[in-house]
């Protein structure tokens, strides 16, 4: 297997785009991950489009768009993981040797439903029950203060440090700062959760460029951003009771990345993890191996995971304050993270980044702890 490379990356502001297309929202970002790169339109020979909600052949829409056709264009759907999972197959095309330079796209149109929570499948069990996603991680919020002590206004401070960094990102749909007591006050969702303890609906797009690591100077000066390792699971099904503190994908997959990579979570610099709701990222500070069982709140209330901590968390404010157009949110990390390893993110920048990981869950379906989850790590 070849060593691959981020040699280019592109996003649009994620926010409210009710007036565009999906295509209208997606061809800017692939516009400008491509001029980044370096690469000629001719140059790529594979295109993949991770969307969930998007519908047929969105791939085949966008890049349309931009007069890239008569390419395999392969259009992914994992419910969040839609991207990541897309990177994966573009990163095993070019690993591989199939390919040398392939095109990751993720895009989401969620203003075409109105609002509301996500549509999930009303054949699945708990679906027709009402287990929306905000009450599936309101359950496991409750579980957790119970286990683990953990204090209502320790877990406002991760919608506050989400809101701190989001107002320094350009792309980020919020860029508000919030206080513990607005984050507390606001309109009730699901006990514990307010309207500021989740993250919003909303449109995006992101795409990046990938080749051979031995490839990237003849389209870029750049420093090509290497992928050590590429890891997407699907969950476990598992009858009768099921731990809602710790996510089994993510501890599994993250133990495979880690061996895949061959470092540690003590060699992180920087994380973008799947905060769709405030308690899932004290979850993944565990799961990911940032800390102990139990500890997670430690990390908040040091400030350990803020920007100038020892180990950044979304400096791109996540997906409490990027938001989280749901198949553009994992390509929209990488993003983040090939920005931060190249030292691009000016005021949020994370200093001497060298290491960075990506984590993205997706999909709720009953007897599953998540349906996918994709795990990335990648160096300068």
């Amino acid at each position: 297997m070849r060593e691959v490379s981020v040699v280019g990356v592109g996003m649009v502001p994620f926010g409210k785009y009710r007036d565009k297309t999906l295509a209208d929202i997606a061809w800017p970002a692939v516009k400008h991950a491509i001029q980044d790169a370096g690469v000629q339109k001719k140059d790529i020979e594979v295109a993949y489009c991770g969307t969930a909600l998007g519908g047929m052949m969105s791939g085949q829409r966008i890049l349309k768009s931009v007069g890239i056709t008569g390419l395999p264009i392969v259009n992914v759907e994992n419910a969040c993981s839609s991207s990541s999972s897309a990177f994966r197959q573009a990163w095993i095309g070019v690993a591989s040797g199939i390919y040398d330079v392939a095109l990751v796209i993720g895009v989401e149109k969620l203003t075409k439903f109105g609002g509301g929570t996500l549509p999930l499948e009303k054949e699945d069990f708990e679906v027709t029950h009402g287990l929306v996603m905000p009450a599936l991680y309101g359950m496991r919020a409750q579980r957790y203060m119970h286990d683990f002590g953990l204090a209502p206004d320790t877990l406002a401070k991760v919608a506050v440090k989400a809101r701190a960094h989001g107002a320094l990102n350009e792309d980020a749909q919020f860029r508000k700062p919030v206080t513990v007591e607005e984050v507390m006050a606001a309109r009730a969702v699901a006990e514990p959760f307010t309207l500021l303890h989740c993250c919003p609906s909303g449109d995006g797009a992101a795409a990046a460029v990938i080749c051979p690591t031995e490839m990237a100077a003849r389209f870029t000066s750049k420093a090509p951003i290497r992928v050590l390792a590429s890891e997407v699971n699907s969950g476990r099904y598992m009858t009768g009771f099921r731990d809602m503190t710790t996510p089994e994908i993510t501890v599994r997959g993250a133990h495979e990345a880690y061996e895949i990579a061959g470092v540690g979570p003590e060699d992180l610099d920087v994380l973008e993890v799947h905060d769709a709701f405030t308690i899932a990222e004290i979850l993944y500070y565990e799961a990911l191996g940032l800390c102990a069982r139990g500890d997670a709140a430690r990390l908040i209330e040091d400030g350990d995971t803020s920007l100038g901590g020892r180990i950044p968390v979304n400096p791109s404010g996540g997906l409490l304050a990027k938001g989280h157009p749901i198949g553009a949110t994992g390509v929209a990390q990488i993003v983040e993270v090939v920005r931060q390893l190249r030292g691009e993110c000016r005021n949020r920048q994370v200093e001497g980044a060298k290491v960075a990981l990506t984590h993205c869950t997706g999909g709720g379906i009953s007897g599953f702890d998540h349906g996918a989850c994709s795990i990335h790590i990648f160096a300068r």
